[in-house]
Formats: C-alpha cells, sequence, structure tokens
C-alpha cells in the first residue's frame, strides 16, 4: 500500500526517501526497508508492506491494555500487527516484533471488518497495541475513523516513539494512550532500545497538553532501570510536567528474547516503586505481572 506522500521525503539527488512516520526518521535506499521492516522504498515511493495484515485480534478487558481510568470494565477490541520502531532487547511481543519472518500467521482484514468485530463483541473501544500501532499509521487511522462514526473509542498502547508529523495525526483520532516509559535513563534507551528519552518525553507532555487521557506504563528490570534514584526521577516526571493524576503502572519483567540472562524483577523493588509515586502525589498506582 502506498504511504500518503505527507508522510516521507524524496532526496532531489538520490532515490533514497526520509521516512517520517516515527522519530527514527529512516533514510531508505531504492528496495530497502526501515528500521520496522514494513515501510520500503520502491522506486522512490514509500509502500507499507504489511499494510491490512495482522498478527492478532482479540476482544480483552480495557485493563489489560492496560488502562484502569478509561471506559473501565469494557471491553476493548485489540488489533497487533508486525513489526516496531525499537529494537529492545527484553522485548515481550518479539515474535511479531522482530523474529516473524514473513507474514505466514498474519490474517488480512479491512477495516470494515475490524469494526464489525469490534461491535459484534459489545466493545465500547478499538486499541493498537500488541506490537508499536504507529507504524501502521495509514492503516490503523482508517480504521479509526471508521469507528468512531460508530461511537467506538480509539485507544494506542505504544512505546511514544512518534515523528513530529505522524503525532499530530495520530491525536486526530486517538481518545486514550498508554504510553511505555521504559526508563529515565538515555543511555538505557539507546543501549537497550535504540532510541531517544527525549522525544518520549516530549511526545508525553504533547498528549497531555492535547489533553488526552494517558497512562503511563514502567517495566522494571533488575539492574537495569532499578535504582531508586530512577523512579524517583519518572514520578517526579510525572507530577511536575503531566499530572498527578495521570496513572502510572509498574511491572516485572522476565527472562525474554535478548535478556534471557535476567533474573525476574524483585518483588520488593516494585513495591517500592509504588510507595515513592504514592509519596510524589500521584493518585493512580497500579502494579502489574505481581
Amino acid at each position: 500500500m502506498l504511504v500518503n506522500n505527507d508522510l516521507y521525503k524524496k532526496s532531489s539527488k538520490t532515490q533514497k526517501i526520509r521516512c517520517e512516520i516515527c522519530a527514527n526518521y529512516c533514510k531508505i535506499a531504492d528496495g530497502s526497508f526501515g528500521v520496522c521492516r514494513q515501510h520500503k522504498n520502491v522506486n522512490g515511493e514509500l509502500f507499507d508492506e504489511s499494510y491490512g495484515i495482522v498478527s492478532s485480534l482479540s476482544p480483552d478487558p480495557i485493563e489489560k491494555k492496560p488502562l484502569n481510568k478509561f471506559l473501565s470494565g469494557t471491553l476493548t477490541y485489540s488489533i497487533g500487527g508486525f513489526g516496531c520502531n525499537m529494537i529492545c532487547l527484553h522485548c515481550q511481543n518479539y515474535m511479531i516484533s522482530h523474529e516473524y519472518g514473513d507474514y505466514s500467521r498474519g490474517v488480512k482484514i479491512t477495516p470494515e471488518a475490524i469494526v464489525e468485530n469490534a461491535l459484534k463483541y459489545d466493545c465500547k473501544s478499538i486499541a493498537w497495541t500488541y506490537n508499536e500501532p504507529t507504524i501502521h499509521l495509514p492503516f490503523n487511522k482508517k480504521t479509526s475513523l471508521l469507528a468512531k462514526q460508530k461511537n467506538l473509542k480509539v485507544i494506542y498502547v505504544s512505546n511514544g516513539y512518534f515523528s513530529n508529523k505522524s503525532l499530530q495525526e495520530v491525536l486526530g483520532f486517538v481518545d486514550a494512550f498508554n504510553i511505555d516509559l521504559k526508563s529515565m535513563s538515555d543511555d538505557f534507551y539507546k543501549k537497550v532500545c535504540g532510541a531517544d528519552l527525549d522525544v518520549i518525553l516530549d511526545n508525553l507532555r504533547s498528549i497531555y497538553l492535547a489533553g488526552k487521557h494517558l497512562e503511563i506504563t514502567n517495566l522494571i528490570i533488575n539492574d537495569y532501570n532499578d535504582s531508586v534514584d530512577e523512579i524517583n526521577a519518572l514520578c517526579d516526571f510525572v507530577v511536575n510536567e503531566l499530572d498527578e493524576n495521570v496513572p502510572v503502572h509498574f511491572s516485572r519483567a522476565f527472562p525474554y528474547y535478548k535478556m534471557n540472562d535476567i533474573s525476574p524483577t524483585n518483588h520488593e523493588i516494585v513495591f517500592k516503586a509504588k510507595e515513592i509515586a504514592m509519596d510524589k502525589g500521584i493518585k493512580n498506582v497500579y502494579l502489574g505481572n505481581i
């Protein structure tokens, strides 16, 4: 599927194009893919190679996203795709984000069918989740606009690595976000995720200022992002630059993908994180994988 030409730029000197769908701003040579392995330069045009192909479709309790303060007690229709714009070494969904090989395990589906399914299961929303939704912006935008015509809310479960252009588009149709704030260390983001912390923080500020419902998840990993100083920094960011009413979810990590050498996160630090957050004045703190 050809991507709208306002989401990429052509070079006047070469056949390379600059993808502007996420904050990687990949410069893609003819015949090659960007970091996400979804967007391909074909003769100087950008194509989404998996448009309309999904890895997962399921009605879920909205609290599994996790969203605890948005449409509580309802079902959301969850949709996942393939690929990711980060390279997280601890990825919990690496089989669809990084090591899927091809799309033979995927399902071809139309936006109309997704909306029909959501209504059939009496869902009150659809949720783009399981892999990073931003990289499938044309497909999930078209689907989401159809969903909103049927009074369904739209949710993004995201790593927050939007480009400036994509964030503005996403803010136009998404009602609620859960953003995975993986660490308050730029070194962690660069080494473990291949990304830039400041981009995520700026996008969190923009989402909040746009008046969208926002919840934050922090996966705590032993010896990587589990220091009291880092948890303090995350809570200070929420309170001082967002709002004490923004829900924060602290979750345990387990050995997975390229971090098979870690041990499951100590319960003590997860409970300590909740204590720190509440002491800072954060009103809604939740624990996951306990």
